[in-house]
């Protein structure tokens, strides 16, 4: 098969109404992530159902693996995307000087070759981790003596699936580079629908209890990483072959000495390494943002697991109903925290090829659409949150019947989620930067929230107010952050050229 050659010209990214472009990529980016954040939601409504208050609270202690799975998928996976589109937007831009072309077209397809490759091996060693170190782990990610049994069997089970899960992650964002948002969208649909149906089939008519929750998950997400690698044949843009995705060398034979061949080859394989990590670093160093939001979520995920459990013990409430209405929190927050990503995600590829390609307008007209979009979401967001509470949390049981279980839920999901309507302007503004080169700006954005704000705050906020600080702690972090991501975005629109190049 011809490789296929990138004609700036016939590139919708650089010619394409604004408002169309967002909408096509944007929404089923949407869509797949929400429906890839369903597999834990639906989970743990089957578990709650099921299995009850602790099963909840088993897959709330079990969360940042996943977390952990998501940072190194997707700094790999919106790394690989960003230098992708980037690379072609220069060779739009290079359109009349064809070697200089060809070459940001090598480049692209080395980028993502080298990425997906990353993803597989990160994920292999993940699972070994886990698999030797299971039980310390879960401990320190808060689990009580009660609330550890389900965990480990949740955890240990959804464990082989690691691997899958986060090359699913950070496959996603590389197909909708390559202007698939469907493709990628389908894929994560068809392994969601498979979840639910698996779920309930597993724990009530195969009556597994929370094993099936777990095993119905890891057959979901090998399903979909599965769909996703069987697009890599089919990439628009480049060509791929085996041999891309591993470092490779080949020694010229120039001389007949045996020692000397085998010289050479292993001095070529260490040159190819070194290239094979630069890529690898150079993805990280665009993806970087992810990884901190992220890495910085879990830190705050198992800080938080851990306080609810010392504080929650010394209240009314006990450890087990705070540790698990803040995972059934914090889970139906990854649905609006999907949304947003599926909307900069859908703006990703569209700031880095025009960035590139010198045509600021559109990046600007970007930033517009996709600011607005994130204060209407948020919004909508907001009034189903501080309107619907107790229906939400009744999705997951009953609490056994517990009325304090109930009380805790609702006060705890108005006051966590308070600030949802503008919190979107700083996940977009995070990811923003990194589309157009400047990943440390958006990196430390992410670590601002979690760490520099969050930290202080919640220890200041506990002090004075104890288990309920908790919750003021993180409306007051989305505040503030937003109000800083707003001002280094507004920054950015000030110094970007106003003319195309």
């Amino acid at each position: 098969m011809a490789e296929k050659s990138v004609k700036a010209i016939e590139n919708p990214l650089g010619t394409k109404p604004l408002g169309r472009l967002l909408f096509s990529l944007a929404v089923p980016t949407a869509i797949g992530n929400v429906v890839n954040a369903m597999y834990n939601i639906v989970d743990q409504i089957f578990i709650g159902q099921g299995v009850g208050t602790l099963g909840n609270a088993a897959t709330s202690v079990s969360f940042p693996l996943t977390t952990i799975c998501l940072a190194i998928g997707l700094m790999l996976g919106l790394g690989a995307a960003s230098g992708f589109n980037l690379e072609l937007g220069q060779a739009h831009a290079a359109s009349a000087m064809p070697e200089i072309r060809k070459a940001h077209e090598e480049r692209a397809k080395e980028i993502v070759a080298r990425a997906s490759g990353t993803m597989v091996l990160s994920g292999i060693i993940i699972l070994i981790l886990v698999r030797i170190f299971l039980s310390p782990m879960l401990k320190a990610f808060g689990a009580t003596d009660t609330i550890m049994p389900y965990a480990a069997e949740y955890a240990g089970i959804t464990s082989w699936g690691i691997p899958f899960l986060l090359f699913m992650m950070g496959a996603n964002p590389i197909v909708r580079a390559d202007r698939s948002p469907r493709y990628s969208m389908a894929a994560v649909i068809i392994g969601a629908v498979l979840n639910t149906i698996l779920d309930p089939v597993f724990i009530f008519v195969c009556g597994w209890g929370i094993a099936g929750a777990a095993w119905a998950t890891v057959i979901s997400q090998v399903v979909s990483a599965v769909m996703l690698a069987a697009y890599f044949p089919r990439f628009r843009s480049v060509h791929f072959t085996w041999s891309d995705f591993l470092p490779h060398c080949k020694a010229d034979g120039s001389t007949d000495d045996l020692a000397d061949d085998a010289e050479e080859a292993a001095g070529s394989f260490g040159r190819a390494l070194v290239e094979y990590a630069e890529t690898v670093i150079y993805v990280c160093k665009l993806g970087i943002n992810s990884l901190i939001f992220q890495m910085s979520t879990v830190i705050v995920q198992i800080t938080i697991n851990n306080m609810l459990k010392i504080y929650g013990a010394q209240t009314v409430y006990g450890s087990d109903i705070p540790i698990a209405v803040c995972g059934i929190v914090m889970k139906i927050n990854v649905i609006f925290i999907s949304l947003m990503i599926g909307l900069i995600s859908g703006a990703q590829p569209i700031c880095s090829y025009n960035y590139g390609a010198g045509k600021y307008t559109r990046v600007r007209g970007t930033v517009k659409l996709f600011t607005i979009w994130a204060v209407i979401i948020g919004t909508f967001s907001w009034l189903i949150f501080q309107l619907f509470p107790d229906k939400i949390i009744l999705l997951f049981g009953n609490g056994g019947g517990n009325e304090l279980y109930f009380e805790y839920a609702e006060r705890f999901m108005r006051t966590f989620l308070f600030f949802t309507f503008i919190n979107g302007l700083q996940v977009c503004s995070a990811t923003f930067f990194p589309s157009i080169g400047k990943p440390l700006r958006g990196a430390f954005l992410s670590f601002s929230k979690q760490i520099l704000i969050f930290m202080p705050v919640l220890v200041i906020m506990t002090q004075l107010y104890g288990l309920d600080g908790i919750m003021y702690a993180q409306a007051a972090t989305d505040l503030l952050a937003a109000l800083l991501s707003v001002s280094f975005l507004a920054y950015e629109m000030h110094i970007m050229p106003r003319e195309d190049a």
